[in-house]
C-alpha cells in the first residue's frame, strides 16, 4: 500500500516509530527523514538521511521526530497536503 501510494506522489505522513513502515517499503533510501531516535539506525542502514529535527518534509513524506512534535509535524502535513 505504501509503495503505491508512493508511486503515484501522494503525501504520505510518519511520525516517531511510523518510520518502519517508510523503511519496510524501501521509500527512505536518499531522502532527508527524522522519527525517535530509538530506529536512528534503522533509517540510515536503509538509506535515508537522519535529521535531529522536530518535523521536515521531504517530496511527498513528511517526517515528524516523537509524540511531543506532533504540532510541528500537524503543521507540515497541513502544508503538504494544501499543495
Amino acid at each position: 500500500l505504501v509503495r503505491d501510494v508512493h508511486a503515484q506522489g501522494k503525501i504520505i505522513g510518519s511520525i516517531c516509530h511510523g518510520g518502519w513502515v517508510p523503511i519496510s517499503a524501501g521509500i527512505v533510501r536518499g531522502r532527508r527523514v527524522t522519527g525517535t531516535s530509538a530506529i536512528k539506525d534503522d533509517f540510515t542502514n536503509a538509506g535515508g538521511i537522519w535529521e535531529d529535527v522536530s518535523a521536515l518534509r521531504d517530496g511527498n513524506i513528511v517526517w515528524g521526530r516523537v509524540v511531543e512534535d506532533i504540532p510541528n509535524f500537524c503543521r507540515e502535513l497541513v502544508a503538504a497536503l494544501e499543495g
